[in-house]
């Protein structure tokens, strides 16, 4: 692949890549075990795409470099397929690499994917410092627009992220128009310009082909992502309550994939206490990609009730399988799922209950017409996604 270089990169060394690409985040996430979200599967697919044209940028606290483009190499193989070693084989590669860094951007692009460090104090002088043309991918708003569903203190963070963002970009990659939209008003807000900027929908990974789960023996209706008070879990438990008391042991059954996250302790208590939702309402907080796949491809439908989104990949990935969806009347879900899913406002319960009853049944009008509305419907993929910022990518030199 070709990319085109500013000016000041025609007298760079001989090592230099055309790419810079943070993996701070990787790097930590690795280190700690944790199962990967929807912003490390982003980073990941950066990293698989452009690692053979790409030097590695760490960061920590006040300390950030460029490393050398062979460590880089070695850095980007561990942290794409981590072995039961990663911590010692980490540890290894740091002594070996000792010195072997710079913070020499001479104009190249630098590509942040995952927020990272966007919020710490000499973020903007190091840009400055390092003469990168920083590119960050934005993936949402949400601590700013919906402060009440983050952790506390998240909401000024990620201003300063933004505003980072706003004053440093050379351009801006949004999974959404949605996402930069929300940007644009952020920018508005604070007096501030607006970046050039493309809206890049996220690719979706094929699942496996084998279901791992046997068909379930009654209808249910899954729901995909961590457990925090922006999804709206405890809209679904309620729904669940009163199919239970009208229907009993024949009420459908609700699959909760995904770890517990914050600000949802209600939703928590319940799931631990309430004993009418046991055997209809099974959490699952761990689950491999086939076992997703399975459950999913198995539903009567996905349900979706967040009261905010960046973008909506379980949507995608649901109706790249075939599954209808009912989800939220959110500008992001209409933007990625046009007139396919079912569109209900997240805090009409009643609404809700009656979709769902509705899917429930067998024939099921609704879910029938739903999945004819699909039928020409092809998920976005990480070859298009990247095609369309490598076509953007250059013009950034004409726009900066």
């Amino acid at each position: 692949m070709v990319y085109l270089l500013p000016p000041t990169s025609l007298h760079r060394v001989s090592e230099d890549a055309p790419i810079l690409l943070d993996v701070t985040r990787l790097i930590w996430r690795r280190w700690r075990g944790r199962k990967p979200t929807g912003i490390d599967r982003v980073c990941l697919a950066y990293l698989q795409h452009f690692a053979s044209s790409a030097q590695a940028v760490i960061q920590h606290d006040r300390f950030r470099r460029i490393i050398d483009r062979r460590p880089s190499r070695a850095l980007f193989a561990m942290l794409e397929n981590p072995g039961p070693s990663f911590k010692l084989d980490l540890v290894l590669w740091s002594l070996r690499n000792l010195g072997r860094w710079s913070n020499e951007g001479r104009g190249r692009y630098y590509l942040n994917i995952g927020h990272t460090g966007l919020d710490s104090p000499g973020f903007g002088k190091w840009v400055h410092e390092a003469q990168v043309k920083p590119v960050y991918f934005v993936h949402d708003l949400i601590p700013i627009t919906h402060p009440g569903y983050c952790r506390r203190g998240e909401d000024e963070k990620h201003r300063k992220r933004m505003r980072t963002v706003l004053t440093t970009a050379s351009g801006v990659i949004g999974n959404s128009q949605a996402t930069l939209d929300e940007l644009a008003t952020f920018a508005r807000s604070e007096g501030l310009p607006v970046p050039a900027g493309i809206a890049a929908w996220l690719g979706t990974d094929p699942f496996p082909q084998t279901p791992t789960c046997s068909a379930p023996t009654k209808p249910t209706f899954v729901t995909v992502g961590t457990i925090e008070a922006r999804k709206n879990h405890q809209l679904l438990l309620e729904v669940w309550s009163r199919l239970i008391e009208r229907l009993g042991d024949d009420a459908p059954r609700l699959l909760i994939i995904g770890q517990r996250g914050w600000e949802a302790g209600p939703v928590f208590d319940r799931l631990d206490r309430d004993a009418k939702l046991r055997g209809h309402v099974l959490e699952m907080n761990k689950c491999s990609d086939a076992e997703l796949a399975a459950h999913v491809s198995a539903a009567r439908a996905l349900l979706f009730p967040s009261f905010a989104e960046g973008y909506g990949l379980p949507m995608m990935e649901a109706l790249g399988l075939g599954i209808p969806v009912i989800a939220s009347d959110l500008p992001v879900f209409r933007e990625i799922g046009a007139d396919i899913p079912s569109y209900i406002d997240a805090t009409n319960t009643e609404a809700w209950y009656d979709e769902i009853l509705a899917y429930s049944a067998e024939p099921s009008a609704p879910r029938q017409a739903q999945l004819r509305r699909m039928k020409s419907f092809s998920p976005p993929d990480w070859d298009s996604h990247f095609r369309l910022v490598e076509r953007w990518l250059p013009l950034l030199h004409t726009a900066t």
